[in-house]
């Protein structure tokens, strides 16, 4: 029994060396969302709370996110939530990906599937009121893309 906690420890230690990368890319107003669309800062306040550690390039990395291999799987997660929608990199979409983006938002915020639940239970900051959906849902119907 000693030797597998031992070895157990070993390997938890020893992970600790792998290292991800938690730099964030620098953000260009010229294809920021908030920046395009001069977001209120109602608005801005509520996505930067609830959307932008995964889905933009000005994530926060909490402290246990620099623990392997909790640290790889929050990466992961970061990782996947840029592929769908950047904020940092909205300017970069084409117009067919924006209005696609739009309605995934409105339709995840509307449905409660994001923020996601496991986020919420780090991060209660994010988790959304009826009425803040709402008023994320409204602002996203009402822009306009070119």
């Amino acid at each position: 029994m000693k030797k597998i906690i031992f070895w157990t420890a070993v390997v938890f230690l020893g992970i600790q060396f792998i290292p991800i990368d938690r730099e964030n890319k620098a953000v260009n107003k010229q294809d920021n969302f908030v920046d395009i669309h001069k977001t209120p800062d109602q608005i801005k306040t509520i996505l930067k709370n609830a959307c932008y550690d995964c889905h933009s390039n000005e994530t926060k990395y909490p402290n246990y996110a620099y623990i392997a291999p909790i640290s790889w799987a929050v990466k992961d997660h970061i990782n996947e939530g840029r592929k769908y929608l950047n904020f940092s990199e909205w300017g970069s979409y084409n117009n067919d990906l924006k209005k696609n983006a739009v309605e995934k938002t409105i339709s995840t915020v509307r449905d409660l599937q994001m923020p996601l639940p496991s986020y919420i239970s780090y991060h209660p900051e994010a988790n959304l009121t009826t009425k803040q959906r709402k008023t994320l849902e409204n602002y996203f119907e009402t822009l306009k893309i070119d």
